[in-house]
């Protein structure tokens, strides 16, 4: 199974191909194109790449578990969920602040 994926092109955001034929940024709403599907596959990445709204495309394998769309590659993984590291709010220096390295 496997679904498309790619980064929008005015925001960057990681999205995701639905059933119709929307970009989203919800991973459980992504389309999963079965075997036999690779037609319909195709067709949908040929028309993405002449829009040029969507950039960065990639062919995904997923797992689906108890229902929900488990990406097969730690790093579809990551782009769906978010940073491995924690965020942290930027650093307010005032005029004679200083950052220590």
């Amino acid at each position: 199974m496997e679904i498309l994926t790619g980064n929008e092109l005015m925001s960057g955001a990681t999205v995701y191909l639905d059933r119709s034929g929307k970009w989203v940024e919800e991973l459980q709403q992504a389309r999963v194109f079965l075997k036999e599907e690779s037609e319909a596959k195709d067709a949908a990445l040929a028309v993405t790449k002449k829009g040029g709204r969507v950039i960065s495309l990639e062919v995904e394998t997923v797992t689906l578990r108890d229902g929900a769309i488990y990406p097969d590659r730690i790093r579809e993984r990551i782009r769906a969920e978010g940073p491995t590291a924690p965020r942290f709010d930027r650093q307010h220096l005032d005029e004679d602040g200083h950052v220590s390295i």
